[in-house]
């Protein structure tokens, strides 16, 4: 069994991995092999990482980097070349020529160092069924568009998660988890959404934690209603079974859909307000939500109008909502995470982007699902910049249509200031730790802060010479150029590979589940399909 397994969960989890691949290997589950992390070194050109990185104790330095620390404050600031020490899960110091002792030294000379992608809205139970959906929509809304199908709500939820066993929940989650880990997001918000019973729910958990990078459990419905569904009751077995600590790297949240009706979502809100969790809910026009806000926004929301909006509420997507609600939305201090991308494709509305920037408000930045989208961060930054400055670009063209460009107004009139690249920056690390109740521990290189950090290559063909940072990592790279992975000051990516993961044994055993829910759902395989 390796370190990665064990490492950082308490005791109670350990023990729970173990019942739970003993009780998946009683019925011959994908999973069940119990060495689907045998230990693989990193490339041979590029030395080994320092030892026991993430232990109590334990200290190194990354040296030399440009270091970008995200920090909000100036004082902490940014470095065109630097120093991060850390010691067991903690940044001790940042800044230049940093004197250290009896520290193993990391080499970032011609590197950039920031701290990892913070994502607050993935569905990882869906990666065995990744780009099925490239052509889909999220529902059959009548209009007949040619390409446009199969949808979201159709195929993904009501014919492909209904055959789901938790042997399938915990590798999709899995795998997902170390593909966004390999990419740079050190920070989750999982969606899971396939709570058919405990042992789903605890499949999925478990992927979480064996995972080892830091997480939100999402603790939603059923997408299909099959039998056995507990939602939301389990939410207090759950809490006190894997949450009872707050020292640890997976936490809870609450998710309570408005759409399943007053009488269910008021005992889920209600549940985990009293349990102390974060309550999140997908807020979009589609789904016939608009007057379902309105009404929370009068105070008459839930059963027996008990059901208010507060700071507690993380909100997905938020498109197409009124102007009361998102007044009140704004007021209550909820806060919003938007997946660009997935609502540009999906016809969820317009990423709601202008009305936040109207408010005064920010988004964190969330990839969704990967049945349609990938959930490469560098592709939400760019997706989130591009699609602000197009509609301002085109507001301001509009403007002057008639008028020689030097006598247009300046600025244009009614027009929000573009996005630029630090904005975009900021929604996908320290915004999405603020969103996620994680700003105290990561979104930062911040001293005293956990030590969730990335380093990247800007060395490298796409990248050089590097004249900008910021510019660097949103108009340049990609998931390429994430050269080394670190979470809670353990080393989990090195040199551009995942360290202690046998990859091609997780494929097999994810290609094995995929095929199986094909099956199961009756759905054919076809390489070549027109979704």
């Amino acid at each position: 069994m390796c370190k990665l397994c064990d490492e950082g969960i308490p005791q109670s989890h350990s023990a729970s991995r173990r019942d739970f691949l003993k009780a998946t290997a009683a019925t011959g589950a994908a999973a069940a092999s119990l060495n689907l992390f045998a230990p693989r070194r990193a490339a041979a050109d590029g030395g080994d990482p320092p030892e026991d990185t993430g232990r109590p104790g334990r200290r190194y330095v990354i040296r030399g980097g440009s270091v970008m620390s995200m920090d909000p404050d100036p004082k902490v600031g940014d470095f065109a070349q630097a120093d991060v020490l850390v010691q067991g899960k903690k940044i001790l110091a940042v800044g230049p020529n940093l004197k250290v002792d009896a520290a193993a030294v990391i080499d970032a000379r011609g590197r950039i160092v920031m701290p990892g992608f913070i994502d607050t809205h993935h569905h990882q139970f869906e990666t065995a069924l990744r780009s099925f959906l490239a052509n889909g929509i999220l529902i059959n809304d009548g209009s007949g568009s040619p390409s446009a199908n199969p949808t979201y709500y159709e195929y993904i939820l009501l014919t492909f998660a209904p055959v789901y066993r938790p042997q399938d929940v915990y590798i999709s989650e899995l795998f997902g988890g170390l593909a966004q880990l390999d990419d740079g997001v050190t920070t989750v918000h999982d969606i899971s959404q396939i709570h058919h019973s405990p042992a789903h729910s605890d499949a999925a958990i478990q992927a979480l934690f064996d995972t080892g990078r830091r997480a939100a459990f999402g603790y939603f419905e059923s997408a299909s209603g099959v039998a056995g569904n507990q939602y939301p009751s389990d939410a207090f077995r759950i809490k006190k079974q894997w949450f009872s600590s707050n020292d640890q790297l997976v936490h809870m949240i609450m998710g309570g859909e408005v759409y399943l009706g007053e009488l269910t979502y008021t005992q889920a809100w209600q549940i985990g307000r009293q349990l102390g969790l974060q309550i999140a809910a997908h807020i979009l026009s589609p789904f016939g939500i608009r007057p379902i806000l309105d009404d929370l926004a009068d105070g008459t929301g839930g059963v027996n109008n008990n059901v208010g909006l507060g700071p507690d509420n993380l909100f997905i997507h938020m498109t197409g909502m009124s102007d009361k609600g998102w007044q009140a939305v704004k007021d209550k201090g909820v806060q919003v995470s938007i997946a660009f991308p997935i609502e540009m494709n999906m016809r969820h509305g317009i990423p709601p982007i202008l009305k936040m920037q109207s408010l005064g408000m920010e988004p964190s930045l969330s990839s969704d699902v990967e049945v349609t989208m990938t959930a490469d961060f560098f592709t939400q930054m760019r997706s989130a910049m591009t699609m602000q400055r197009m509609v301002v670009n085109q507001m301001i063209l509009e403007q002057g249509t008639f008028t020689p460009p030097n006598q247009w107004p300046t600025p244009a009139a009614g027009t929000p200031p573009l996005l630029n690249v630090r904005d975009v920056l900021r929604f996908a690390t320290i915004n999405g730790a603020k969103h996620l109740g994680l700003d105290g521990k990561t979104g930062s290189l911040t001293p005293g802060k956990e030590a969730d950090i990335i380093i990247l290559d800007a060395t490298a063909i796409n990248v050089a010479p590097l004249n900008n940072v910021p510019g660097a990592v949103v108009s340049l790279m990609d998931r390429t150029n994430v050269e080394t992975v670190i979470v809670a000051g353990k080393v989990r990516k090195w040199k551009g590979k995942l360290l202690d993961v046998d990859l091609p044994h997780l494929r097999q055993q994810l290609e094995a589940s995929r095929d199986f829910i094909f099956a199961k759902a009756g759905i054919k395989q076809d390489l070549f399909r027109s979704t």
